[in-house]
């Protein structure tokens, strides 16, 4: 991915984008969030100034001064009162507001991302798992970037009081140094404990969601491992805990010591006007004042910046990750996806290994899947058959070699175009919870309440049954959680996920990979035997119009004897390819595959 060059650290620039981002969604809630905590730390910090009118008030016997400390006094008081509670309400509504927005925001990347590659590797498992975490309380960045300027402020006003005794005293803010250098030392340190320990802490997680969920619920009890899925989780959590505790105690020393520091300092500069510069009582007792409420700013700030640096800052780093990861697919998409293929899609040497692994599932594969034909792709468990397909999804990019449609790299066209062109179903599916109707209908969403053309999705799946059993036909809302909501069996699942499929008329590209595992061999052959009819009979015109290319992927090779084009996968490589009978006459792997499966159905 090109960018311009930024002249910021990146993690003020990732804070720094999302300000932005907040900004784009509430601009007038964030100005007057930041501008109310900067006034309401201004009469704070005058505090110190009116103790020191007071005090002199009081030794001089001046009653309009002590009148003029004690107004101050009370001002400062009943402002700082008023206005943290005016911000507090303010920043509440915009930290209401933004965090909608921050949740749609990562729901919307991870959502985008081209592939799915990031889910099956332990590094991006382990930052997305972090970045989960954090997202949920991302908005209070705001609050303590807000808070952080509020306490510099309140710093800088003290520091300035402390300055009008004597230039001197300015030290006092040099001695706190080592607590700003701790404090954002201190995370770094834990944080780097706490990812170098993250698998076992998903680990944990999985366990404990394993052992109190209901998914899993039945086997954990019929097999009776409740309690070794409890032990094992105790030992994962204390794998990640003890060296993230260890690392905690140890920065915790180091920052006792600065402040400790900071404390000898604090004494010094008390002593030194008191005595060494013989002032005046008033001024002894704004150092006095200045000097403890300086502290106590210090250790806000630094605590401000040890949020910043060790949550805040850490989450936008991800989320920053997170956008420039998802940009990076559509910089390079720089090709139109075609409206219509007139020669079809060629596998060009094109190899491919999963994230994290080194063993090739598909290896040097050269194919071509001509335009408008019936393509079957069979092959043993493991060949590569549903990896094969899942490329032509876009759904991981190839490890070498290119996909060319139309002599055109599918590497270079945005996958949401791609796939706005792909239709199908496939065998491990997702159960939407939805009503029947937009369980199908989200096949196409700009469709998704076209009544009639869900009721053609489900005719061409052969699912009308299906509906009709439903007690409120596809006005039915599906999973027994929900209100009103019904049991489906796993058949009907995968009959609605089916129909789903085929909610795209015009696709070019129509995948049905194993969608009908759960149904019968003759239910099946019937289903792919319609499909494949279509494609030649009254769906002819429209698919040679735009070339349509149907692939069946089946474990059952008596299903896909229809198709134009056999591809036959073994060891990830393709092996032979030809029709049906082509394939038996050679007598080569297909051939004794089928009369395996021929066998075992006599």
């Amino acid at each position: 991915m090109t960018s311009s060059p930024n002249p910021l650290p990146p993690g003020l620039s990732s804070m720094w984008r999302l300000c932005k981002l907040g900004y784009r969604h509430e601009p007038g809630l964030l100005l007057a969030a930041f501008l109310l905590s900067l006034l309401s730390a201004l009469p704070d910090a005058l505090l110190a100034l009116w103790f020191k009118l007071l005090g002199e008030g009081v030794l001089r016997g001046d009653g309009g001064l002590v009148r003029i400390a004690a107004i101050g006094l009370g001002v400062s008081v009943a402002a700082t009162w008023f206005l943290r509670t005016v911000s507090t309400r303010v920043q509440r509504r915009f930290r209401d507001k933004v965090t909608i927005a921050l949740e749609a925001h990562v729901a919307r990347l991870l959502a985008s991302v081209a592939t799915i590659a990031h889910h099956e590797r332990p590094d991006y498992l382990d930052r997305l798992a972090m970045l989960r975490n954090q997202v949920f309380v991302l908005d209070h960045m705001y609050m303590s970037l807000f808070s952080t300027c509020g306490w510099i402020l309140r710093l800088g006003v003290t520091v300035a009081l402390l300055m009008s005794i004597h230039p001197a005293l300015a030290l006092l803010a040099v001695f706190a140094v080592p607590t700003v250098l701790t404090s954002t030392w201190r995370p770094a340190v834990e944080r780097s404990a706490w990812e170098r320990g993250a698998s076992a802490f998903r680990l944990a997680r999985h366990l404990f969601t394993t052992a109190t969920t209901a998914t899993p619920g039945k086997e954990v009890r019929v097999t009776g491992i409740g309690e070794r899925l409890v032990a094992g989780r105790r030992v994962a959590w204390e794998r990640w805990y003890g060296p993230v505790s260890l690392a905690r105690w140890g920065s915790a020393m180091w920052h006792t010591l600065a402040w400790a520091v900071f404390g000898g300092a604090y004494v010094g500069a008390v002593v030194f006007v008191s005595s060494g510069l013989e002032r005046t009582a008033g001024d002894v007792l704004l150092v006095l004042a200045a000097g403890s409420r300086l502290s106590a700013y210090i250790g806000a700030t630094v605590g401000e910046i040890g949020f910043l640096r060790a949550i805040w800052m850490d989450g936008s780093k991800r989320l920053a990750w997170l956008e420039d990861y998802v940009a990076s697919f559509v910089a390079s998409a720089d090709l139109p996806v075609p409206t219509r293929l007139a020669e079809g899609i060629r596998f060009d040497h094109v190899s491919f290994a999963y994230p994290g692994t080194d063993r090739l599932v598909l290896d040097d594969v050269n194919l071509e899947l001509p335009a408008g034909a019936v393509v079957a792709i069979v092959g043993e468990n493991g060949a590569g058959k549903t990896t094969l397909v899942k490329l032509l999804a876009k759904l991981y990019e190839p490890s070498a070699g290119r996909i060319l449609l139309d002599g055109a790299e599918l590497a270079r066209m945005r996958a949401d175009e791609w796939r706005s062109r792909l239709a199908g179903a496939f065998q491990d599916f997702f159960r939407f919870e939805f009503r029947a109707r937009h369980t199908v209908g989200i096949g196409d969403v700009p469709r998704i309440e076209d009544v009639h053309a869900v009721a053609t999705a489900v005719a061409r799946a052969g699912a009308d049954d299906v509906v009709a059993r439903l007690p409120a036909a596809l006005e039915t809302q599906l999973g027994p959680t929900w209100p009103d909501g019904v049991e489906v069996s796993f058949g009907q699942w995968q009959k609605l996920a089916l129909a789903r499929g085929f909610m795209r008329d015009h696709p070019l590209l129509l995948v049905l990979d194993e969608p009908t595992a759960a149904l019968d061999a003759e239910t099946e052959h019937a289903l792919f035997e319609r499909y494949a009819s279509a494609a030649r009979g009254s769906d002819r015109d429209a698919s040679t119009a735009d070339g349509r290319i149907t692939i069946l992927v089946s474990h059952r090779f008596s299903t896909v004897r229809m198709a134009d084009l056999i591809v036959v996968l073994d060891g990830a490589r393709v092996v032979e390819v030809g029709s049906h009978e082509d394939l038996l006459a050679k007598r080569g792997h297909y051939a004794e595959l089928y009369g395996i499966q021929a066998a075992a159905y006599r």
